[in-house]
């Protein structure tokens, strides 16, 4: 079994979010991200389902071409193949639990490395 401490896991990044892989085999990722108000993850569609659980904070999920206001205690799941990316509102800081199957693949990442090089939340050229 494995089993991680959320809040001890905590570790912010002031220049990016900051993902803590809590495990990870062939058929799923879990990852805790903490997001410094206005980080995101960028928007990206791998060919893989997302469930995302916000634990504390604001922001907007990704969902297609709508974006969906999260809140604590809120699930959102993203099936494969769908674009998807998380912003945390401005005036404060996000945390949720990203659970992925299968784990997207390196290059279905690039994207999201892009994305965080420019710093556009949908790098694809779409409107935030």
């Amino acid at each position: 079994m494995t089993a991680v401490e959320f809040d001890e896991e905590r570790e912010y990044d002031d220049d990016r979010f900051s993902a803590v892989e809590a495990f990870r085999s062939d058929r799923m990722k879990v990852v805790c991200g903490y997001f410094e108000p206005g980080q995101f993850i960028p928007v990206h569609a791998p060919s893989s389902d997302v469930t995302i659980s916000v634990r504390s904070g604001t922001g907007i999920v990704r969902d297609g071409q709508i974006d969906r206001r999260v809140e604590p205690g809120d699930v959102v799941v993203v099936e494969a193949g769908i674009a998807r990316g998380v912003k945390a509102d401005e005036d404060g800081r996000l945390e949720a639990l990203l659970v992925t199957a299968p784990p997207p693949t390196d290059a279905e990442h690039e994207p999201v490395r892009a994305g965080l090089q420019r710093g556009e939340f949908d790098p694809r050229g779409n409107a935030e």
